[in-house]
């Protein structure tokens, strides 16, 4: 069963900058795309950004030009890089791989939290 865990959330200012990753074990990621969703209190679950098999990216309208999805196919991991971050930013980001059939994995989430 693939397993997939978050690291590098936190506290960071206004305009500040934060990278978090996602690792998977338990599995092959052969040909999944893999991203990023968050949710907020009271608030959805909502896609940040998805990086697909042949690298295409996508990005919510809400981060283009200030995050980054990246991801390193030979260790099985992928990363999140968020710079300008705002206070509306904050929430727990959770790592997704999303299977050929739309099966979804999840990892548990890590907290960003985006204040003064």
């Amino acid at each position: 069963q693939l397993q997939l865990v978050e690291s590098g959330g936190g506290l960071v200012q206004p305009g500040g900058s934060l990278k978090i990753s996602c690792a998977a074990s338990g599995g092959s990621l052969g040909g999944y795309t893999v991203g990023w969703f968050r949710q907020a209190p009271g608030k959805e679950r909502e896609l940040v950004a998805q990086i697909a098999p042949n690298s295409d990216t996508h990005y919510a309208d809400s981060v283009k030009g200030r995050f980054t999805i990246s991801r390193n196919k030979a260790r099985d991991r992928w990363y999140l890089q968020m710079n300008s971050l705002e206070p509306d930013d904050t929430a727990v980001y959770y790592c997704n791989a999303r299977t050929h059939a739309a099966r979804d994995f999840w990892g548990e989430g890590t907290q960003v939290t985006v204040s003064s």
